[in-house]
């Protein structure tokens, strides 16, 4: 399909701000952690039910808070393209929409509710315009995304039930450009032990390893790790990386702590593989309990694989295209 002047304008001048803010501005107000996004996801239901749209509730292995799946289907066979978004946010306290001027703010206003909010505002555009030639176009919204409190079970359930798309836009805050690789991802969590209870310092066993110490001894091992993985760069996506976010150990300041717990990521281009990452990070802390006599257990969560788009493909080619009619460059 060839984007005229015409349709490109036609597409443009139906595009109702004030709509698309309202919609976002609902969205944002149901509060939605991770596990918990039902009145987020109802709230989308709702939405566009009241707009007309036949709207599909598949509890997709998590029915407290079912999946919302719609369409938008024109009179011609053609590809499907679909918009997937998450309406569960990270656990933290949360926060009100509010909208000042072009800035709205709130829980999930980013990270993605209002992308998900711009994703039903394309498909009413679609819809009034009547600029949809062949093919169709699937809305998806779900919850379990945000690690570690979800790990995209209800996606992964939605993908093996075959609601997916030929292609796939996901409104991440990166709003002007199209993706064509990107890092997999993991977290990870460490717990290093000793054998013996906690104790008063002044009394802590001669012979028993501190597992603070060993803490730092992780934190420096990856450390150069990190300092390794920077070498190997992507221009588009970045250097691989292992990231520590949280390190906590004992209960009062003179008690000879009997566990360190630390947890942060690891992120990978193509070609690395999550296997070879997770057996090599697993490698490493078995080498530390060695050295270190204490006792470690690591939980590695697989959270997505790494990507690479071809830029051949005609998705490719049709984003660019739409991009540039309707912001000109």
């Amino acid at each position: 399909m060839k984007i005229t002047p015409a349709i490109a304008h036609a597409v443009k001048s139906a595009v109702n701000r004030q709509r698309l803010i309202d919609t976002a501005v609902r969205l944002i107000a149901a509060p939605s952690w991770t596990g918990e996004a039902e009145k987020a996801c109802d709230c989308l239901d709702q939405i566009l039910s009241s707009d007309g749209w036949e709207v599909d509730r598949p509890a997709a292995g998590h029915p407290r808070s079912s999946a919302v799946v719609t369409h938008l289907k024109s009179s011609r066979p053609g590809r499907i393209l679909q918009f997937n978004g998450h309406l569960d946010t990270v656990h933290l306290p949360f926060v009100e929409p509010k909208v000042n001027g072009d800035l709205m703010s709130g829980s999930g206003a980013s990270d993605m509710k209002g992308g998900i909010a711009a994703a039903v505002e394309a498909i009413r555009v679609l819809r009034d315009t009547n600029t949809l030639p062949a093919g169709s176009v699937m809305l998806t919204a779900h919850d379990l995304h945000e690690a570690p409190w979800g790990f995209g079970q209800q996606l992964d359930q939605l993908i093996r039930d075959r609601c997916v798309g030929d292609g796939i836009l996901l409104p991440e805050p990166l709003h002007d450009r199209l993706p064509v690789v990107g890092r997999g991802g993991a977290t990870w969590k460490v717990t290093i032990r000793r054998s013996g209870p906690p104790v008063h310092e002044v009394m802590r066993p001669a012979d028993e390893p501190s597992v603070i110490a060993a803490g730092a001894e992780l934190v420096a091992r990856l450390g150069r790790v990190g300092e390794r993985l920077a070498k190997k760069s992507d221009p588009l996506a970045g250097p691989e990386t292992v990231f520590i976010g949280q390190i906590h150990s004992g209960e009062i300041y003179n008690q000879y702590p009997q566990e360190c717990r630390l947890e942060g990521t690891r992120r990978w281009l193509p070609g690395t593989g999550r296997q070879q990452v997770e057996s090599e990070f697993r490698e490493l802390l078995a080498d530390l309990e060695r050295d270190t006599k204490t006792s470690i257990q690591a939980d590695f969560q697989f959270i997505r694989d790494d990507f690479h788009l071809d830029q051949n493909d005609p998705l490719v080619d049709a984003f660019q295209r739409a991009y540039e009619s309707v912001v000109g460059s």
